[in-house]
């Protein structure tokens, strides 16, 4: 039978416990499958009054060791800081799921699938659109000219996206032929932004351009 790995952790709740023991984990191991980490929980810890008798909330994660030796990866810096945020931000929502990075020579993409979901989206994508704008405005703080656009997506929202980014556009761009003024669209990452130029490309009447500065740009739609 082989050895397993553990991580000893605390924090203020349980959750918190575990989230600290994960992120010693992936720190570890950056591709880590969440589903692979077993938690056991020593205490649930105690809040105390007015810190009094507060003790904290203590847990035990357990990594199989063949499934930690064949986790291997090959990734940027970028890529491991956002999968660590990620993972932060999935647990601290609550949601049980799996975290899969994908990395290319212009963006990293972050793809949350499981159950729970729908809390990550939000209603009308305002969590998602938030959680990827947060990791966009760390991106461009942190390594500016060197960042790559970080894509956050989950249970194929991004596609539902691009279609209903393709229907504004061409929206837009009858509301430019017909009235013959400029259109400013609302900022949208520089993938989103890119939707929306390929997009009208074609289209007869109108041309686009980008404005604005990151993480703030957003495309301008004006008649040619």
């Amino acid at each position: 039978m082989s050895d397993e790995l553990t991580v000893e952790a605390t924090g203020e709740t349980v959750g918190e416990a575990k989230w600290a023991a994960l992120r010693e984990l992936e720190q570890r191991h950056p591709a880590l499958d969440k589903s692979a980490v077993r938690f056991e929980v020593v205490t649930e810890g105690e809040r105390g009054l007015l810190g009094v008798g507060y003790s904290p909330a203590r847990v035990v994660a357990h990594l199989p060791a063949d499934a930690a030796d064949s986790i291997e990866l090959d990734e940027s810096d970028l890529a491991t800081e956002a999968r660590m945020l990620m993972v932060r931000v999935v647990n601290t929502l609550g949601i049980d799921g799996r975290l899969d990075v994908r990395e290319d020579a212009d963006a990293i993409t972050l793809t949350c699938s499981g159950a729970d979901v729908a809390l990550l989206i939000g209603r009308h994508g305002q969590t998602i659109d938030a959680v990827q704008y947060l990791m966009n405005a760390i991106s461009h703080r942190a390594y500016g000219d060197e960042r790559k656009e970080v894509i956050v997506d989950a249970a194929g929202y991004r596609e539902r996206r691009r279609a209903t980014l393709e229907s504004l556009a061409v929206r837009t761009a009858q509301q430019v032929c017909t009235s013959g003024e400029r259109v400013e669209l609302d900022p949208m990452t520089a993938v989103e932004r890119k939707v929306v130029h390929l997009r009208l490309q074609e289209f007869d009447g109108v041309e686009t351009a980008s404005e604005g500065t990151e993480p703030n740009r957003y495309v301008v739609v004006l008649p040619t």
